[in-house]
């Protein structure tokens, strides 16, 4: 079983160790990284209010557009599962709607964790085998310059009631769409990755970490060398039961006409991903 270990983004290794960790499980994790600890507090926090709020229902998502906020009784139902995941979320783009009020913070956060992304998709290229690396259509840095695909969701997982579904958990078994996703740690813990042996591996959840996930745009674009794994956010048990969890998590996506492979685009990767999506959700 490989243990997913945090890697001290200023360590001089940082970059070989964070991609081998990749490699191994589908993610990794940095610590000591430029992502401001305040800047994840306060989104948190205010937007903790903001789902205990009624105002989330002025915002009730665009289905075009795929802005706004999800109640939980529209909330996912992962591929393969039959019931839907314990939560709500909004789904944020610059170019989105958003509460006046949050907006220019999570402008800020956004930008500036694009632009750490480009960092480590750089890395993530240099300590890519030539013979890999010369399937990349363009660096891998390039496919998000211009993009306005990447979103930014805030989700929040309430309280465990005694009401649940059977079987429904905060979030179940799936992959991401992306290319890498960037997440803070959550102020609660959950989050498990399943290991190449089938068992499932505590993601490091101390907070001030940053979780890096592996998503199927960058399976497709590597031709399989870089895993996109499987992970799910279980449900807490005894008090911590009672207790809501707040994430942040970034996807990063190539503008649309970015080549992946052979088979698809971006743009059309991400449209057969979505028409899945919505196939399982009317079952």
């Amino acid at each position: 079983m490989t243990e997913l270990v945090a890697v001290d983004f200023t360590a001089p290794d940082a970059e070989e160790k964070f991609v081998q960790s990749l490699r191994a499980t589908g993610f990794g994790v940095l610590k000591n990284h430029p992502i401001a600890e305040s800047s994840v507090s306060s989104i948190y926090e205010n937007w903790s209010g903001f789902f205990n709020g009624t105002d989330k229902d002025n915002f009730l998502f665009d289905p075009e557009k795929y802005d706004g906020f999800f109640p939980r009784a529209l909330a996912e139902t992962a591929k393969g599962n039959t019931v839907r995941d314990i939560k709500e979320y909004f789904h944020f783009y610059p170019w989105g709607r958003c509460p006046e009020a949050l907006k220019a913070e999570l402008d800020d956060y956004y930008a500036s964790t694009i632009d750490f992304a480009s960092t480590l998709l750089a890395w993530v290229e240099r300590q890519t085998p030539k013979d890999v690396a010369n399937g990349f259509h363009e660096p891998l840095s390039n496919m998000i310059n211009g993009s306005t695909q990447s979103l930014l969701r805030v989700l929040h997982y309430p309280p465990i009631e005694n009401d649940e579904e059977p079987d429904a958990i905060r979030a179940g078994a799936h992959e991401d769409i992306n290319l890498l996703t960037l997440l803070p740690a959550a102020n609660e813990p959950g989050l498990q990755v399943k290991s190449k042996d089938g068992s499932w591996l505590d993601v490091p959840c101390d907070f001030g970490n940053l979780i890096i996930n592996i998503g199927d745009m960058l399976q497709e674009a590597s031709g399989g060398y870089f895993p996109s794994t499987t992970h799910r956010v279980i449900n807490p048990e005894g008090h911590d039961s009672r207790r809501a969890r707040i994430s942040l998590p970034l996807f990063l996506h190539p503008r649309p006409d970015v080549v992946l492979s052979e088979r698809h685009t971006a743009g059309s990767y991400l449209q057969e991903r979505l028409a899945e999506l919505r196939s399982s959700d009317k079952k």
